[in-house]
């Protein structure tokens, strides 16, 4: 891969003040890997206080090779990336490798014949994972390709390496919230390249999906479609925005149009922030910081 291709963009950096590389035996590392975009968050096991938040926008690639080539260059240029001595270390991946049934149901020796369904996965490529959920009576099943796990789990020989699924902490910080408000409303993550829906039925988890997104219209027609499916009033239903869209922004007054009770959600209570993370909006971050749910 050419050097310039290996560029690679710091969107955001916030760090505590009390960060302190002499504790990093007591700090757990969230790596959260996209195709073009990846983020970095250090959480204080002793405190949950939120320590360190990085967001990264990656060139695009073709490969995965080149996503490992690409994210080696960026760490081994990092402050911290390389250490070697966190208590844990939590790895997100966000692809569209990956399957939701219910626990019940679940088999471990069925991890292919659920995944192949809804993606294209390689046994020799790629290795399959399974997530059970914490507060509802779901398994995620994913693949998270071989390159990309051994790199990972080369740098943290000393480590705890875990793996997830995006939709794994969606899921498990959307279930949180509806623990404290109306568990019935409709939740929507604005990734980038991609749109997320979930939503709760009597607190528990009734739908979740990520559809792909090329331009604007299609966040649109896709929550449209959902709600149809569910059978949710675009006039009366309670719908929650976190992700990466502005307060102020021509795309929320778009969905306004469309959405009348719509809102942005909180930051996670579950994390503490000192006065610095005031610089990120609240919205954004939740499935970074809904990793610290995932066990």
């Amino acid at each position: 891969m050419d050097t310039a291709a290996l560029d690679y963009k710091l969107l955001k950096k916030i760090k505590d003040e009390r960060f302190d590389v002499e504790d990093l035996h007591h700090y757990v590392l969230f790596l959260q890997i996209g195709v073009r975009d990846f983020q970095v968050c250090v959480v204080d096991s002793r405190s949950n206080q939120c320590l360190l938040l990085e967001d990264f926008i990656l060139p695009e690639v073709s490969s995965s090779g080149e996503v490992v080539e690409v994210l080696s260059s960026l760490f081994e240029s990092h402050h911290l990336l390389m250490a070697g001595f966190w208590k844990n270390v939590k790895v997100s991946v966000k692809n569209n490798q990956f399957s939701l049934l219910p626990a019940p149901l679940f088999l471990k020796e069925g991890l292919h014949d659920y995944l192949k369904l809804n993606a294209k996965v390689s046994l020799e490529e790629d290795e399959l994972h399974y997530y059970k959920s914490i507060k509802s009576n779901v398994v995620t099943v994913f693949a998270v390709n071989k390159q990309l796990a051994n790199w990972v789990r080369s740098l943290y020989p000393n480590s705890e390496v875990g793996f997830l699924h995006q939709s794994c902490s969606l899921i498990e910080g959307v279930l949180h919230h509806g623990e404290k408000y109306r568990s019935n409303q409709l939740y929507l993550y604005i990734d980038r390249f991609k749109l997320h829906v979930l939503s709760l039925k009597d607190k528990d988890l009734e739908y979740y999906n990520q559809f792909r997104i090329k331009q604007f219209s299609e966040y649109i027609r896709y929550i449209m479609l959902v709600m149809k499916g569910l059978s949710r009033s675009q006039a009366q239903s309670e719908v929650v925005i976190w992700g990466y869209i502005g307060r102020q922004s021509p795309h929320y007054n778009e969905f306004y149009k469309y959405i009348r009770n719509v809102s942005f959600g909180d930051r996670p209570g579950y994390l503490n922030y000192s006065y610095i993370f005031d610089e990120v909006q609240d919205h954004h971050f939740f499935d970074l910081y809904s990793m610290h749910l995932c066990d």
